[in-house]
């Protein structure tokens, strides 16, 4: 389900010679207000960039999970991003579905997290799908996470809710640092 856009400009001039491909560039320098290590573009927020018949540039996000706090944040730092760079008219369009993704995140944007002591999303262990008909339920169990300090498999998850909604909280037994797993969803 597409829901209208969020903000709308019309007081502004018209976009003149706006490049799709540079709006993504420039896409790609506004961080995440929750994980400024990693740009709306790189965690897979930004799904398309399109210039509307009225010149309008029009930015579809959607976000990483439903009412998650920080789009109106993202929606007004995309703005200013672009209207600093001389885009006269921004459109910020929300995408429900499909939902967002971890499968969405850059290679970029994993490496960074990694960086920034946050584990990125592994794969997912259990077959939902198996689940779902009636297949025999498997013990459920916390993926294999990599300290993202010094890299050792040897951690344990603590808490299934981390510094927010979408990260869990691991301990690695190696270097005993915790740190916020990203969960795959």
């Amino acid at each position: 389900m597409d829901t209208p856009a969020v903000t709308a400009s019309a007081d502004v001039d018209a976009n003149v010679d706006v490049d799709v491909g540079q709006v993504w560039a420039w896409l790609a320098e506004v961080a995440d207000p929750e994980i400024p290590v990693i740009s709306i573009v790189d965690l897979g927020i930004v799904r398309a960039v399109d210039i509307d018949a009225g010149a309008v540039c029009v930015v579809t996000i959607t976000p990483t999970y439903s009412g998650c706090p920080a789009m109106d944040v993202i929606a007004a730092d995309i703005e200013q991003a672009l209207r600093a760079r001389g885009v006269g008219q921004v459109r910020i369009a929300t995408r429900l579905t499909p939902a967002w993704s971890t499968d969405w995140m850059s290679a970029v944007g994993r490496v960074a997290l990694t960086r920034y002591g946050i584990a990125p999303p592994v794969q997912q262990v259990i077959d939902i799908s198996g689940l779902r008909h009636g297949v025999k339920r498997h013990a459920i169990q916390a993926p294999d996470v990599a300290c993202p300090h010094c890299g050792s498999h040897h951690t344990r998850l603590t808490s299934q809710f981390g510094s927010t909604p979408c990260k869990a909280l691991y301990q690695c037994l190696d270097c005993r640092e915790p740190f916020d797993y990203f969960k795959c969803h």
